[in-house]
């Protein structure tokens, strides 16, 4: 039944989001209907509204399953975006992970499903 979902993350500046997902994150921005913006990269989306309250970014976030995480981990740490507390690592649950902050303070969880490894 269900396809796919689309994180909305919350931007306190237009200006400064579209920045850090092309330029960190290596997103395509699409477009922006009075500050509600769109991303893309490799099929996942994310879009994100606009709010001056600057504690709404503080309490959100998304996890976005991917594919070579290592891959992914190393450009990002390039970037100087990895979280404090959100270095690679494989977790009990069966996936690789990270954690990244964007530039309003989001987090952005990025794993790779690991469970069958084991199996081969």
């Amino acid at each position: 039944m269900f396809n796919s979902a689309v994180p909305i993350l919350a931007s306190l500046n237009e200006e400064a989001s579209i920045k850090f997902y092309t330029e960190k994150l290596g997103f395509t921005f699409h477009n922006s209907w009075d500050g509600y913006l769109i991303f893309s990269r490799d099929g996942v989306n994310i879009h994100m509204w606009p709010t001056t309250n600057p504690e709404y970014p503080k309490m959100t976030g998304c996890y976005v399953n991917v594919t070579e995480v290592d891959k992914l981990y190393a450009e990002y740490k390039a970037q100087g975006i990895i979280h404090p507390n959100g270095q690679l690592q494989e977790m009990p649950w069966g996936m690789r992970q990270f954690s990244i902050l964007d530039n309003d303070g989001n987090i952005i969880h990025f794993g790779e499903d690991i469970s069958r490894e084991d199996e081969d």
